[in-house]
């Protein structure tokens, strides 16, 4: 086999793969979204076949080996095929080195552990979660020992597939800025006197309502509804595998009209990402955000950064208003703004304030650092997770579902996952700096001219794809390299 076979069969099977890819996606979109729950032990059937037909196109032995060959050969390819090929035998890695038997059985019981964990949710019960949690650690602590190599180990190796450069010396070096920088500076101010809107909290918001806002945010942030819609799941999150179908989900509470209306900003940044790939990655393995952490700096920027502006609401707080009469009679702009900016100690992680929320994600690192590592066993974690809450926030969850339950992710075995939503908002404060160089964003923003700020991101971040790796794109985007004292100083500034 030469370079020019290897590649037509790559092409080949890439193509069907795709296919798949999609059809895949769609399944989980559907389960996510409005599937009956009584279909999951016979979707779970189809996709254990489905999920077997790919393992074995993946690990068919020609694949494998123009893979090989090409990732040996890459410097005489083009710089952007070199890039897909380097992403693919990092992959291809796991699929090698991964038992089939194995392998096969995670995605099976991955495909059960969510509607386990929103059971044992519900019902406030760790015992429920517990033994499919602790299979699935198991496998993750088995999964780094068969990728180790002699650069990176144990949750190294969880950390750089979804931050690629990125292990646990760069984020504790990051934590541990945030903890002498920033801690002492965040506990002085959720300590400060309480200052909630009673009236506002005491309102009841109908969920009609809120929907026609989430809705109207669309529009605002010139989201594509041609090639996307929203939806309600109880955690939200953005779905898609193309530039051309990139969906998104919110929820919604009928005491919390602040968590809809930013659940739905935030998804917007991450969906307007996804669509300004450039279109001709979709059918390559390029298409997508280069890392969880660039991914996540575009949702905070949108969420915090023009969201949380002042400048925002005063082009948009009259739509508000109109929507819920007359229920923001007593409410103006100032008292609104102080509601949408407030900072106080709190349970849960998608609530928490933008000064607090990196706390929420420091307890998850440390607990995930423990438990891949083994200093840490999943029986111990609903303990593990208020002590580390206690330390950080000073409280201590009142339930499960305010403590150890409320996340999905872990039910999905995607640890390594949460440190990248704080590097994502710090990332986002560099960008903030280093746009605002080029275009006023509250200028931008204050003419309803949001369009103007994605067009900056696109050319200097969403049109790249997965061509560049963070470090790159955070360069390209900032002229420099990532430095968390932007974050810092950002937030001081802000909540000073």
């Amino acid at each position: 086999m030469d370079i020019i076979e290897a590649k037509k069969i790559y092409l080949k099977v890439r193509k069907k793969l795709k296919a798949y890819e999609y059809l895949t996606w769609l399944a989980s979109w559907d389960a996510e979204t409005e599937s009956p729950e009584g279909t999951v032990e016979y979707r779970s059937n189809q996709m254990e076949i489905i999920t077997r037909e790919i393992y074995d196109i993946e690990s068919d032995s020609e694949y494998v080996n123009s893979i090989d060959l090409l990732y040996k050969n890459r410097e005489d390819l083009d710089r952007e095929f070199s890039r897909e090929i380097l992403l693919k035998h990092k992959e291809l890695m796991i699929i090698k080195k991964i038992p089939k038997n194995e392998y096969i059985q995670h995605q099976v019981l991955l495909g059960k552990s969510f509607h386990i964990w929103n059971k044992a949710k519900i019902n406030n019960d760790f015992t429920d979660f517990k033994p499919i949690l602790k299979k699935i650690v198991d496998y993750q602590r088995n999964f780094v020992k068969y990728l180790e190599t002699k650069n990176l180990s144990g949750y190294d190796i969880l950390l750089d597939l979804y931050e690629e450069g990125y292990t646990q010396k760069e984020y504790d070096k990051f934590f541990s800025a945030v903890k002498e920088k920033l801690l002492p500076f965040v506990k002085s101010k959720i300590n400060s006197p309480n200052q909630e809107n009673i009236y506002f909290n005491s309102q009841s918001f109908d969920i009609s309502k809120q929907k026609e806002f989430s809705e109207y945010l669309l529009d605002v942030f010139s989201y594509d509804r041609k090639h996307g819609l929203l939806k309600t799941s109880a955690h939200p999150f953005t779905s898609g595998v193309t530039s051309v179908d990139t969906r998104i989900t919110t929820r919604y509470d009928k005491k919390n009209l602040i968590s809809s209306i930013f659940s739905t900003i935030h998804e917007l940044g991450h969906a307007i990402y996804e669509m300004q790939n450039h279109k001709k990655y979709d059918q390559t393995f390029l298409h997508g955000g280069t890392s969880l952490g660039i991914h996540e700096s575009q949702s905070r920027f949108y969420e915090n950064m023009i969201g949380k502006s002042r400048a925002f609401w005063e082009v948009h707080y009259k739509k508000l208003k109109e929507i819920f009469i007359p229920q923001f009679d007593n409410i103006n702009l100032d008292e609104f703004m102080k509601i949408v900016n407030k900072t106080k100690a709190s349970l849960i992680r998608v609530d928490a304030d933008e000064l607090t929320y990196v706390l929420h994600i420091m307890i998850r690192y440390d607990l995930e650092k423990q438990l891949i590592n083994g200093n840490l066993e999943v029986e111990d974690l609903p303990t593990a997770w208020n002590e580390k809450t206690k330390e950080y926030l000073g409280i201590t969850p009142m339930d499960l579902k305010t403590g150890v339950l409320q996340d999905i992710h872990w039910s999905y075995g995607s640890f390594g996952y949460f440190p990248t939503y704080a590097l994502g908002s710090a990332y986002s404060a560099q960008i903030y700096s280093s746009m605002n160089k080029e275009i006023s964003i509250i200028d931008c923003i204050k003419n309803n001219e949001i369009f103007k700020i994605n067009e900056w991101l696109k050319n200097k971040i969403h049109k790249y794809g997965r061509t560049k790796t963070p470090k790159e794109i955070i360069k390209l985007a900032t002229g420099e390299d990532f430095d968390p004292n932007y974050y810092i100083n950002y937030l001081k500034k802000k909540y000073e």
